[in-house]
């Protein structure tokens, strides 16, 4: 059926095509993309689903010095259309195994000099991507001034949109990091209270129909984008990175050359669980670099810092941590910031000898910075120079020592993407996983990088033990990051505390936070809690932790609104795992579709009758009604 609509979407597009229309529809038929010339010699784009406007004519373009390729633009007919299919398989995610299927076209344009370009479109029955592939460049062209790129919503559109942080403002000048609670279900035109603008992945409503705007395929020689502060009249414009985000003495924003590619500019479009269950951030993603699938191990891990903070980056409390990940059957322990001058090399090789012989694994933290921010936390500038990173690398790789945590990033220019890229692939030499902190949007790099386990990009949950209001603002935060963060990329959040928060009043019931790690993707899960109170829990909440699964081979989004409650289910192996929040203040009663479960039979272990305590009993497929209490939450597990 599938290459039957393909066929006709062809000869109808290349129809459309003699008669001088752009146009290309999706597989099924459901999306159709228009490419015309507007005002003033632009090419403009629209898309509709369903013969419903989602993004009314909006702009392209690219402007470089010496080279614009954004006004008095010729557009040519578009090519014929091209048919793409792909598989691939992810170690993290939703899905192991993932097919991907859509239309491509292109389309040339020429500047009044001659200069070409062409806009690359592909339209699967998930969303639209398109991006930017340079001509033959003239030799005076140079930096890229802006990005003519616009989003244009109907007015009546709401958004869920993360603020940008302002570069060099923060703790000891360490933004940006992705850190700041989302703007929920707001206006289309509302500007960002920051003037970076709004980050990546935005999300909004249209109607009955849902879009989720990203980028992907980030290989170096191009800046990571946001979408401008301003969006008057519902038209959002792609924004770059401010003047401090690069490495010293590196590029801010892409320089003009000839075949230079933009990253993907990508449209998830559909309802909401089309836009929840889709895969087109690693779908347009560039295939995997080469790595030693022995060594691509997800799992989870043992965390200190997250509760006990910097004084427990000690010799005895990281081998206690080892033995506590080793009781919880978890693969590995995180060593915070500083272990270099509070444990040393000579003692982290001894734990991680003692970490093996109890088949658990070390993972190290590093300061990523030079001199763009005030950090002081050590191992810090160990990392600037290939020459560096192969020498700690090697290092690291003969200690045992099984992956690195990278932190303290200066942002989105240029140079620094090509310093991420460039950790990655020094770290793939020596078979180090990675987990970035302090850091920006993956932007489909688990895909191309099976080393990259997890990224922070998020406000974490350290944040809800530094202060109330984070703490009180989690459970809708927590309800609103899989709908945005963490749709496409893996999330480091490290969820999970039972007991207590140090100076804090927990928000959340313990219901809620036994969910996170089901509701959270992430290639390693660092769990905050300690194992103080992890004794507290019920004997069926440990063993349900201890056999929680490492990735998963299927997913599906069941219910939810963003920010306010979701329910998804996960497979691994023959085993699906439901979970499910209420962010809301007051109890919630459910009517969850599990028809898909067969008439199989499930434990549930939800909130018990205080927040701290839990319950368990059994659930049946079909339409299963479940309460949740007021910032509680549940997991179900059926074989």
């Amino acid at each position: 059926m599938k290459i039957l609509v393909c066929s006709i979407a062809l000869v109808c597009a290349s129809a459309a095509s003699a008669q001088g229309t752009q146009a290309l529809h999706s597989p099924d038929g459901t999306l159709h993309v228009k490419v015309a010339p507007g005002p003033a010699g632009t090419i403009t784009y629209a898309v509709q689903r369903a013969g419903m406007p989602v993004i009314l004519p909006s702009a392209l373009g690219l402007q470089f010095a010496g080279l614009d390729l954004s006004r008095q633009l010729t557009l040519e007919p578009g090519s014929a259309i091209t048919p793409v299919s792909e598989r691939y398989t992810m170690a993290t995610g939703k899905r192991r195994v993932i097919d991907y299927a859509a239309n491509e076209q292109r389309f040339s344009v020429k500047n009044a000099q001659g200069h070409a370009m062409d806009v690359v479109f592909r339209v699967s029955n998930d969303g639209v991507a398109f991006r930017y592939v340079l001509g033959q460049v003239p030799g005076r062209a140079g930096s890229m001034l802006q990005e003519s790129t616009a989003f244009r919503f109907a007015p009546s559109t709401r958004a869920w949109l993360q603020p940008m942080q302002v570069a060099q403002t923060g703790w000891m000048n360490t933004n940006p990091a992705y850190e700041e609670h989302y703007r929920m279900d707001i206006p289309v035109g509302t500007p960002s209270p920051l003037a970076a603008g709004w980050v990546f992945p935005a999300l909004f409503k249209s109607g009955d129909t849902w879009v989720a705007l990203t980028e992907a395929d980030m290989d170096g020689s191009f800046h990571a984008s946001r979408l401008q502060a301003h969006s008057r009249g519902g038209v959002y414009r792609i924004g770059t990175p401010m003047a401090a985000e690069v490495a010293p003495g590196g590029a801010l924003l892409a320089q003009a050359a000839t075949g230079l590619r933009s990253p993907w500019r990508i449209l998830a479009i559909g309802s909401l669980a089309t836009v929840m269950d889709s895969t087109l951030g690693t779908d347009l993603a560039a295939p995997a670099i080469a790595f030693d699938a022995a060594k691509v191990l997800p799992g989870h891990a043992a965390w200190s810092w997250g509760l006990l903070k910097d004084d427990a980056t000690v010799y005895a409390v990281q081998k206690q941590f080892i033995d506590y990940a080793a009781d919880m059957r978890w693969d590995y322990v995180l060593v915070d910031a500083d272990w270099d001058r509070q444990i040393g090399y000579a003692k982290i090789a001894e734990l991680a000898a003692y970490a093996a012989g109890k088949n658990v694994g070390l993972f190290l933290w590093y300061n990523s910075s030079g001199n763009w921010n005030k950090t002081t936390y050590s191992p810090k500038g160990k990392l600037l120079t290939q020459q560096q990173r192969a020498a700690e690398f090697a290092r690291l790789a003969g200690m045992g020592i099984k992956g690195i945590k990278v932190d303290f990033f200066a942002g989105d220019g240029q140079s620094m993407i090509a310093y991420y890229l460039g950790i990655l692939n020094d770290a793939a030499q020596h078979g180090l996983l990675v987990n970035f902190h302090g850091a920006t949007l993956p932007r489909g790099w688990a895909r191309t990088y099976p080393n990259l386990m997890t990224a922070e990009g998020v406000k974490g949950l350290e944040f809800t033990t530094f202060e109330q209001r984070d703490q009180d603002a989690m459970p809708a935060h927590a309800a609103m990051l899989p709908f945005a963060r963490n749709l496409f990329d893996p999330m480091d959040f490290t969820p999970m505390v039972f007991g207590d928060v140090p100076n804090i009043r927990r928000a959340t019931r313990n219901g809620f936070e036994l969910a996170l790690p089901v509701l959270f993707l992430s290639g390693v899960q660092n769990f905050a809690e300690v194992p103080a109170g992890m004794a507290s829990v019920p004997a069926y909440v440990k063993t349900f932790l201890q056999e929680l699964p490492r990735s998963w081979d299927d997913s599906r989004f069941l219910d939810g609104v963003p920010g306010q409650y979701l329910m998804l289910a996960r497979k691994a192996g023959e085993r699906w795992y439901v979970a499910g929040i209420n962010a809301q203040d007051a109890a919630q009663t459910f009517t969850v579709d599990l028809s898909f479960l067969e008439g199989k039979r499930g434990a549930l272990i939800t909130d018990g009758a205080s927040e701290r305590a839990f319950s368990q009993q059994e659930i049946a497929a079909g339409k299963a009604v479940i309460t949740i209490k007021p910032h509680g939450g549940f997991v179900a597990v059926f074989n």
